[in-house]
């Protein structure tokens, strides 16, 4: 039933989250399995189990503060940079558990990179940005990072507008451009997986429009996942939708049903505005 013909008026987190559903066939490429997390005495995950399908782009939403972007962390062990951070249960990355001691975290974070939610180029040329990540590898040939450079850059649908000015500095860009070459950057080591936490917030809506079709080009050839407070924009791009409120995974399907028929009263409250 469509949600304008739910009638029913249930306060916000009296129901409890519906089961998760597979949402495709693709392989699973993420994964994770009862996971709690906790920063000292407050926790901020409850019991979260999820599975991302490879080649596919998924959106969190939800209010500010529900978790969205601790639970995209986990993926490339960003939350381990707190002090205080502690995890139960199990996330995984092609089948792997990626907190397992034998993990080395550079290797993880360059199979699973990550965009910002503000553009944090470094200052220095474009080329260079786009370079640091091999040059960190120990790659110093010439022509491997040239035409590494030129593919990220083609990837990230920035190349045209700057192939004639690689020397520029970076922060001379627009904002737009800015969180593109960021991309690029990211792109530039050949993960499987692309995070982004709000990697829109921040620009006006040209630019938006030109991430949005960026991320949708690029799920031919990764594994996206956004966390957004723009419910147009998951509707837009993702293929799955995840809605967190207060640390919990309230549902999680494909992003047509979700926003026109969810199953959980809370999804719907969210989704129309009533709360949040």
């Amino acid at each position: 039933m469509p949600i304008a013909d739910q009638k029913e008026n249930i306060t916000p987190g009296t129901m409890k989250a519906e089961p998760q559903k597979e949402t495709s066939n693709a392989p699973v490429k993420l994964e994770t399995q009862h996971v709690n997390v906790y920063f000292g005495d407050n926790q901020a995950l409850s019991d979260v189990t999820m599975k991302i399908p490879q080649n596919s782009i998924t959106a969190f939403i939800g209010p500010s503060g529900c978790g969205k972007s601790t639970f995209l962390r986990l993926f490339n062990r960003m939350n381990d940079y707190i002090d205080v951070f502690k995890k139960e249960g199990s996330v995984f990355v092609d089948n792997k558990d990626i907190y397992q001691k034998d993990v080395k975290i550079d290797e993880l974070r360059k199979k699973v990179g990550m965009v910002f939610q503000k553009p944090n180029p470094f200052p220095k040329s474009i080329y260079d940005n786009v370079a640091y990540g091999l040059r960190i590898q120990g790659i110093k040939k010439k022509s491997v990072l040239d035409d590494a450079v030129e593919r990220s850059l083609k990837q990230a649908a920035l190349w045209e507008e700057v192939k004639n000015k690689l020397k520029q500095n970076a922060l001379a860009l627009s904002g737009g451009q800015q969180q593109r070459l960021c991309i690029a950057r990211s792109l530039a080591v050949e993960p499987s997986v692309i995070l982004m936490d709000e990697p829109a917030s921040a620009l006006d809506p040209i630019s938006t429009s030109r991430i949005e079709e960026l991320i949708y080009n690029l799920k031919n050839d990764y594994t996206i996942v956004v966390v957004t407070h723009n419910m147009h924009q998951a509707s837009r791009i993702s293929d799955n939708t995840g809605f967190f409120y207060m640390g919990e995974l309230v549902e999680y399907d494909d992003t047509r049903k979700m926003f026109t028929n969810p199953e959980n009263k809370r999804t719907e409250n969210y989704i129309t505005g009533k709360f949040g």
